[in-house]
């Protein structure tokens, strides 16, 4: 007679603390790493960066319509920065600074308020008054007392302020590089780092300026959300 077949033993693995080995996974070995690089440190701004961004800065300090506009025709006017060859995009480029510095000059003396009846005015000042622009008939003009009008006039900050804001204008122009190569094409050592801390010296110097002698003028074109002055009933 055939002895019975032995027991097959299966060894089941032990579950005591520290005995049994975990199932490897892909955090545990290594496959993926836990956190990603970090960089090795920020870069080091140069100084055209510097020049960039207080150009920008400045920008603000402008009329919306005059920066917008040299953005536009600076580009085709100094054609990207080739007009050695060609003195018509010289001309071109030198009208278009002249006008629009000129712009942001008269800009500097306009202004705008509310009337007693909560309507937008817009003026320019003079030396002797303050002419609306949109006075829609000659009763409306009457409603303004003479005395509004000679309150309003320039002041010896507004030419002031209309200086400066010319020169931050040419400032900003001169630090468009196409400009650069159009007038100074083979300009030398001392004359790039001028240009390019040309904008840094006068974005301080404006902003000083602007910050201890602030004017009350709400020009057109300006980026301004401060309440606009009323007209005294």
């Amino acid at each position: 007679m055939a002895s019975p077949a032995s027991p097959v033993v299966i060894q089941m693995p032990s579950h005591t603390n520290g005995a049994g080995t975990a199932p490897t996974t892909p955090k545990d070995s290594g496959d993926f790493a836990a956190t990603a690089p970090t960089p090795s440190g920020p870069t080091k701004a140069t100084v055209t960066d510097k020049a960039m961004s207080s150009t920008a800065n400045l920008a603000q300090l402008l009329p919306t319509g005059t920066v917008l506009a040299y953005q536009a025709l600076a580009p085709s006017f100094t054609n990207h920065g080739k007009c050695e060859e060609t003195p018509t995009n010289q001309w071109l480029t030198a009208s278009l600074v002249i006008v629009l510095a000129t712009s942001s000059l008269v800009f500097s003396f306009t202004d705008s308020v509310l009337g007693r009846d909560q309507k937008l005015y817009y003026a320019i000042a003079t030396p002797r008054g303050f002419n609306v622009f949109n006075f829609s008939s000659e009763e409306e003009k009457q409603e303004w007392d003479p005395a509004e009008f000679r309150r309003l006039r320039v002041r010896p900050l507004d030419y002031m302020h209309a200086v400066f804001t010319a020169l931050v204008f040419l400032t900003v122009a001169l630090s468009y590089v196409g400009l650069q190569n159009c007038f100074f094409p083979n300009a030398g050592r001392n004359t790039e780092e001028l240009l390019k801390n040309l904008p840094l010296g006068m974005a301080f110097f404006s902003s000083f300026v602007f910050m201890i002698f602030p004017t009350k003028r709400k020009g057109i074109g300006y980026n301004d959300t401060t309440p606009r002055k009323k007209v005294v009933t």
